[in-house]
C-alpha cells in the first residue's frame, strides 16, 4: 500500500512538473500568442487595400476591370448595362520576398486625363493579430508609384499637360489597419496620402483620405465585401470644380461578392469608381450611385508558387 501511494505521489509530482515546463514551452514557442490568419481571402477587397500578403517566392497575378455605366445617361439597354464599353483594366504581379513583404508592378489603362499608367508598389505588414488579443489588429503599410507614358496634352489646363518627367509621377502612401473579429467578420480601416506632382489647373496636389471595408463570410467558399472611401478636399477646391469645368466629386463605394474556387479568388463587384488606381478613384471619382453612375467590376487572382525546395518525406 505504501509503495502503491508513493508511486502515485511520483507520478503526481512528475505530471505536476511537466505541466509547468510545457506551460513555459509554450509561452517561449509563442503558442499562445498564435497568429491570426486569413482576416482576408486577398490582398485586395474592391477598391481598397488589405493586410493580406502572399507567401515568400509565391507570385500573384491579377486582373481587375471594370465596365461602363449601368444605368443612367451612359446607361442601360444601348450599351447593354455597362458591358459594352470598359472604362479602366489593369494587369498586376505581386512577388513575395518574404512572407510579409511583397513588391508588385502593374500596368493600367487609367480612367481619367491620365491614361497609360505603370505602378510599382511595395507591402510590408509588419503587425500581426493574436488569437488572444494580445495584438488586438494587424497593420501593413502600403506605397506604391505611378508613372503616366501617355502623350502630353496641347492644353494646359489639363492635368495630361506634362512638361516634364516629373510631372508624370504620383504617389500613394497607405496605412492598412484591420482586425478579424470573428471567423466570419473582418474589417479594415486605411487612412491614406496621395499626392500628385502635377495637376488640372488649380486642382489640389496633396489629398488625405481615409478607407473602411469589411468581409463578411457567407460560406466556405463565397463572402460579401464592400468598402468606402472619403477624400478629405478643400471645400474651395471642390467648389472651384464643380462652377468652373462642372466636375461633380463623389466618394467612392463599392460592394461585391467575393468567391474561392480554390484555385482563385475571383470578385464580382459593383461600384461608381471608373479607375482601379488608388492615385485617380481617391481624388477624382465624379460618377455616383444616386444618378445610375455605377458598374459591373470583377477581378480574378491567380498565385503560384516558386519555392525550389523540395518536400521530403
Amino acid at each position: 500500500m505504501r509503495k502503491t501511494l508513493f508511486i502515485l505521489l511520483c507520478f503526481t509530482s512528475v505530471r505536476s512538473f511537466a505541466q509547468e515546463d510545457l506551460d513555459k514551452l509554450i509561452h517561449i514557442d509563442g503558442v499562445k500568442n498564435e497568429k491570426v490568419t486569413a482576416t482576408f481571402k486577398s490582398g485586395n477587397l474592391i477598391n481598397l487595400k488589405t493586410t493580406e500578403t502572399i507567401h515568400r517566392h509565391e507570385m500573384d497575378f491579377r486582373v481587375d476591370h471594370r465596365f461602363g455605366d449601368i444605368a443612367g445617361s451612359a446607361g442601360g439597354g444601348k450599351n447593354f448595362f455597362g458591358l459594352d464599353n470598359s472604362t479602366d483594366i489593369r494587369i498586376g504581379f505581386d512577388y513575395g520576398l518574404l512572407d510579409n513583404l511583397n513588391i508588385g508592378i502593374a500596368r493600367s489603362k487609367g480612367a481619367t486625363e491620365v491614361r497609360q499608367l505603370f505602378e510599382g508598389n511595395v507591402k510590408y505588414r509588419f503587425i500581426e493579430q493574436t488569437v488572444d488579443n494580445n495584438v488586438p489588429v494587424s497593420v501593413a503599410f502600403f506605397g506604391s508609384t505611378t508613372l503616366s507614358a501617355m502623350e502630353a496634352s496641347p492644353d494646359k489646363s489639363s492635368a495630361a499637360s506634362f512638361e516634364d518627367f516629373n510631372d508624370r509621377l504620383s504617389y500613394v502612401t497607405q496605412l492598412i489597419i484591420a482586425r478579424k473579429f470573428c471567423s466570419n467578420l473582418s474589417l479594415v480601416v486605411v487612412p491614406t496620402y496621395l499626392h500628385r506632382n502635377y495637376t488640372a489647373y488649380n486642382d489640389q496636389n496633396d489629398v488625405f483620405a481615409l478607407g473602411i471595408g469589411g468581409r463578411a463570410k457567407v460560406s466556405n467558399r463565397i463572402a460579401l465585401v464592400a468598402d468606402y472611401t472619403f477624400p478629405f478636399r478643400k471645400s474651395s477646391n471642390k467648389k472651384y470644380r464643380e462652377d468652373v469645368s462642372g466636375q461633380h466629386y463623389y466618394n467612392a463605394l463599392g460592394i461585391g461578392l467575393e468567391m474561392d474556387t480554390g484555385g482563385h479568388i475571383f470578385h464580382l463587384n459593383f461600384t461608381n469608381a471608373t479607375a482601379i488606381q488608388e492615385s485617380q478613384f481617391i481624388s477624382e471619382t465624379n460618377s455616383s450611385w444616386g444618378k445610375g453612375q455605377f458598374r459591373w467590376g470583377f477581378s480574378i487572382a491567380r498565385r503560384f508558387n516558386f519555392n525550389k525546395k523540395k518536400h521530403i518525406e
